[in-house]
């Protein structure tokens, strides 16, 4: 038999990375759809295996991803807003973006946690995090936390646009109507 398509993986076959922080966060998981990006697509799945005394992210609350999970074997917790519930084989959980209503998985019992993650990629996603007060701008590569100002808040007094117009007219270069 010949080698599967790219667009198919058996989950025993693909590899297992590890994203383990400290004691208490991370999980390992399998990407499962590792070309379906390189193909034009944005969803993605995601087999996750969480040890024990472990939470895989942040409480957080995405503005333009939808995200669902399905658990194959283990408990865990979900903490849905103000809302906690013990979750199990067979439990689907729904996450639909723009509600503003944060979520996190972990498992505080003796035995992994295995789940499916099934989730979009919005390179324009924003993220929100309510413990910590991060914000997480895909966009932008960054995390970190914002400080409210007024809308002209450290802009200059005259544009730098009229600045930058006067060097070009000095020096001829600008583009004048007749």
């Amino acid at each position: 038999m010949s080698k599967s398509p790219d667009h198919i993986i058996n989950t025993n076959r693909a590899p297992l990375l590890n994203r383990m922080i400290g004691e208490r966060w991370g999980a390992s998981y399998k990407i499962l759809t590792p070309s379906m990006r390189q193909r034009g697509g944005s969803l993605g799945v995601n087999w996750i295996c969480m040890p024990p005394g472990r939470a895989s992210l942040p409480f957080h609350s995405h503005s333009r991803e939808d995200e669902a999970f399905y658990v194959l074997s283990g408990r865990g917790v979900l903490r849905y807003g103000d809302e906690l519930r013990e979750i199990g084989p067979g439990d689907c959980i729904s996450c639909p973006a723009g509600t503003k209503t944060a979520h996190q998985l972990a498992n505080p019992f003796d035995d992994d946690l295995i789940y499916l993650a099934i989730g979009t990629h919005d390179p324009h996603e924003v993220c929100t995090y309510p413990d910590s007060g991060k914000v997480m701008v895909r966009s932008l590569q960054t995390v970190g936390k914002l400080e409210a100002t007024d809308y002209m808040h450290d802009e200059a007094k005259t544009p730098r646009i009229f600045e930058l117009f006067k060097a070009l007219a000095d020096t001829g270069e600008a583009d004048t109507p007749s």
